[in-house]
């Protein structure tokens, strides 16, 4: 999945990197942060000038990095004015001296003065050795965190600086970058809200080593999906496919078969209804009912017209069955027709080949499968799927509104405007 260049256009975003190893992921994360499109600045520790220079960041940004040897109240160089002027603190990575004197609002040093100046929301991505980290006081110190507006994106367990393999490396700066993107765009219509997209196009077994499918790769549903997590909704993707780098604490179901889907995407829905969304069958209506605003769902998943009607276990042999092979099948159950959409806004997706009569298909399914609004996308042939870009028309019973051509990510982000709307 793309990520667009507007992204995070005229959002600012302080980084402050602290003495640990991981600093060099830093300067990864701030690459990702200015390619979507964000103003940086940095802010260092003097501990972390050892591992990476103020030049790094410097060429990165093309803004000078504040530390405590350069701080000016001449001009906005200072860490006042800087931190006035972002909209969002990063701490990325934080060593555990440096949690130990945020949690106590200790102040010696230029980052830590920034953190205390800072009123908006903050993000912290510890980075630790394994028994530094789950010491006590390591641990009340980041739940005093996690209550004072600090968002701690979690560590994880790998092979650490020290040669030992346990938990305590600084999360994947992906994770670190789709955590500031979340905060940066959430929208209040979408904060909160239970949102279920089912994406990929299903996969039909023949017998165990062979399936009928088609040609959907599920990006169009990983970008929507994603799209969604940075408005702040509380989203679950159910796929067949997913993209690698959508946001990992996203809560995603795989699936195969178009029976799988449907058995699961009833339970999300009943759930979604309910409260919010968890594993499906594990709660029961009591424990979830709670209020809500009103839950989407975006049937985006490719599901196969037809099933084979006699699957078969093993393998069938080449031998047994002769030079030709006919494979009977049955029209398979429609899952947007069968589901039950009260009390859910339902937005279908609908691909067409033939562009002549495509308006009126899907027009006339927003009847015959009682949705919302349809998304139509008018192919070429098979060689549009999987590509990076899409053009959506938005068809509700009363508008058509021809989106631009554009990144599957932006595209969402359009559609979900859209989407608002009804």
């Amino acid at each position: 999945m793309l990520i667009p260049p507007h992204l995070l256009k005229d959002k600012k975003i302080l980084l402050g990197v602290t003495g640990s190893i991981a600093v060099y992921k830093s300067l990864e994360l701030t690459r990702l942060f200015v390619k979507a499109g964000a103003e940086v600045k940095v802010v260092m520790s003097e501990a972390a000038k050892k591992f990476v220079t103020p030049l790094s960041f410097e060429t990165l940004t093309t803004n000078r990095v504040l530390d405590d040897t350069n701080e000016s109240w001449v001009d906005e160089h200072n860490h006042i004015k800087t931190t006035q002027w972002a909209d969002l603190f990063v701490i990325a990575p934080a060593t555990a001296n440096t949690i130990a004197k945020l949690a106590n609002g200790i102040a010696d040093n230029m980052l830590l003065q920034c953190a205390l100046a800072f009123s908006k929301p903050k993000i912290i991505a510890p980075s630790a050795n394994t028994v530094m980290l789950e010491n006590p006081f390591t641990k009340a110190n980041l739940k005093m965190l996690s209550i004072a507006n600090y968002s701690v994106v979690d560590t994880q367990t790998k092979e650490l600086a020290c040669r030992t393999v346990g938990d305590g490396a600084m999360a994947d700066v992906l994770d670190i970058f789709w955590h500031s993107v979340k905060i940066l765009l959430q929208d209040d219509f979408w904060q909160d809200r239970r949102v279920i997209v089912t994406g990929g196009g299903t996969i039909e077994k023949i017998d165990d080593v062979r399936f009928i499918s088609n040609f959907s790769s599920g990006k169009m549903a990983s970008a929507l999906a994603t799209a969604l997590y940075c408005k702040g909704a509380d989203v679950n993707l159910i796929s067949t496919k997913f993209e690698s780098n959508i946001p990992k604490d996203m809560y995603t179901i795989d699936v195969e078969s178009s029976a799988e889907m449907m058995e699961y995407l009833v339970d999300s829905i009943r759930i979604a209804k309910k409260g919010k969304l968890s594993k499906p069958t594990l709660m029961s209506d009591d424990a979830i009912s709670l209020i809500q605003k009103k839950p989407y769902l975006f049937m985006a998943a490719a599901v196969s017209d037809y099933v084979v009607k006699h699957t078969q276990e093993g393998k069938l042999k080449k031998a047994t069955l002769g030079e030709e092979f006919a494979l009977e099948l049955k029209q398979n159950l429609d899952i947007l027709t069968t589901i039950d959409k009260t009390d859910i806004t339902t937005i279908g997706f609908k691909a067409e080949v033939d562009a002549s009569g495509a308006i009126k298909n899907a027009s006339n399914m927003i009847d015959s499968k009682g949705v919302d609004a349809v998304c139509l996308n008018i192919l070429k042939d098979s060689s549009s799927f999987g590509s990076n870009t899409n053009q959506i028309d938005f068809i509700t019973p009363n508008t058509i509104e021809s989106l631009t051509l554009d990144d599957k990510l932006s595209l969402s982000f359009e559609i979900l405007d859209h989407a608002k709307k009804l």
